[in-house]
């Protein structure tokens, strides 16, 4: 077990910045998952930290102990690829049993090791048998077990989900969950899929192009994304975004989107006064628009008008690609909804859930509270645990 602190870490491919002026703090026992999309520099991240790349600037830090110049060999870390990697050659016990072997562990406590972890992720009739007669889920528990085994101070995952198939990943998602409490160890988690970040974590880091653009709990990062590229990338379907200005005096704020306007409750009215005039971007997630009559209580809500181009009917909800003010918009709306591909509609906006981005900077300039825990807000994401 280990707090694991990167310190203004730098990592340079020639011209190419992977990694840039990354500073970020890893608790003991925690499950920190790293997500952003492919090339950001996530990966590069944790193989800073395993030694399998040497940094250009900064430090790396495990358990207080700068590692910087310490061999991989020493660093008390177990990663876990996207590649399953197991000898085809050797059965499932061998497999998990080579690198305690080769560390010239005893036989007697090879033993233990490799028992129990078998025993926590469900493979010990699957021991004497050779990859070649496994199957894609069953390797990918091996790959962990032979992590496991090593009993390290950090756990590093590098996308070891993506081999498999759709269901089975939900599976893993949650029998990796319950493996963290379990072992009760620091796991660091790479991700391009959003969907794993949210319901494993107990924080996430969402890095863009080598930068580090918000850290915080699923909760957080979900409700209250500090700038526009985190509001789009959390969450699924996307948030949408409607180019808006704001009008008004401290009393009476309105989102004005030339076809609708929306005005703001008196306390944000209050807080945006000072950026009257300004051109802001209106978030608003698909869940967060409703149709008539079939409201959530207490919600309270703006009606806009606009025109449905397609629906999506998944059996416990429809999804309602909507144009409104020539922009094109995502509903996620109650599933006994009559509206039809053709027809002009009046759906419902959430004013508590709207989300208000700098035009120009990107970032959020007035965040909505986190949901009361007595009166949750509808959400497409549940933790796994």
């Amino acid at each position: 077990m280990a707090k694991v602190v990167y310190e203004h870490v730098t990592k340079r491919f020639r011209e190419v910045v992977a990694v840039n002026d990354l500073s970020l703090e890893i608790e003991d026992r925690e499950f920190l998952v790293l997500v952003g999309p492919s090339g950001c520099g996530k990966s590069t991240v944790i193989r800073l930290l395993a030694g399998l790349e040497k940094l250009t600037d900064g430090n790396i830090y495990i358990a207080d102990h700068l590692v910087n110049d310490v061999p991989v060999r020493d660093r008390d870390i177990a990663m876990v690829f996207q590649s399953y990697a197991l000898y085809p050659h050797m059965t499932v016990f061998e497999n998990m049993a080579f690198g305690l072997r080769m560390h010239g562990t005893p036989r007697n406590d090879v033993n233990r090791r490799v028992l129990g972890a078998a025993e926590a992720l469900g493979i010990e009739e699957l021991l004497k048998r050779k990859p070649a007669q496994l199957s894609g889920g069953q390797r990918q528990r091996v790959a962990l077990g032979r992590a496991i085994v090593r009993e390290p101070q950090v756990f590093l995952f590098d996308e070891p989900l993506s081999n498999l198939d759709a269901k089975l990943r939900v599976q893993t998602r949650t029998e990796l969950s319950k493996l963290h409490e379990r072992l009760g160890t620091t796991f660091i988690y790479v991700t391009h899929d959003q969907v794993e970040a949210m319901t494993m974590a107990t924080r996430i880091a969402v890095l863009k192009d080598g930068l580090l653009q918000q850290v915080g709990t699923p909760e957080q990062l979900y409700f209250q994304p500090d700038n526009l590229f985190v509001a789009g990338f959390i969450g699924s379907p996307a948030m949408n975004f409607v180019p808006t200005t704001l009008r008004g005096n401290a009393e009476t704020m309105t989102l004005d989107a030339d076809t609708f306007q929306i005005t703001l409750p008196p306390d944000r009215s209050k807080r945006l006064f000072p950026q009257a005039g300004q051109e802001v971007l209106m978030g608003i997630r698909p869940e967060d628009i409703h149709s008539p009559g079939l409201l959530p209580p207490h919600v309270k809500t703006h009606p806009v008008s606009a025109l449905v181009d397609v629906t999506e009917m998944l059996g416990n909800e429809t999804l309602l690609h909507l144009i409104v003010d020539g922009h094109s918009i995502l509903a996620r709306v109650d599933p006994r909804t009559r509206a039809r591909a053709g027809q002009q509609v009046e759906v419902q906006l959430d004013i508590d859930r709207l989300h208000i981005f700098d035009a120009k900077t990107q970032l959020a300039i007035d965040k909505i509270e986190l949901p009361n825990e007595k009166e949750p807000a509808a959400s497409p994401i549940v933790r796994s645990r």
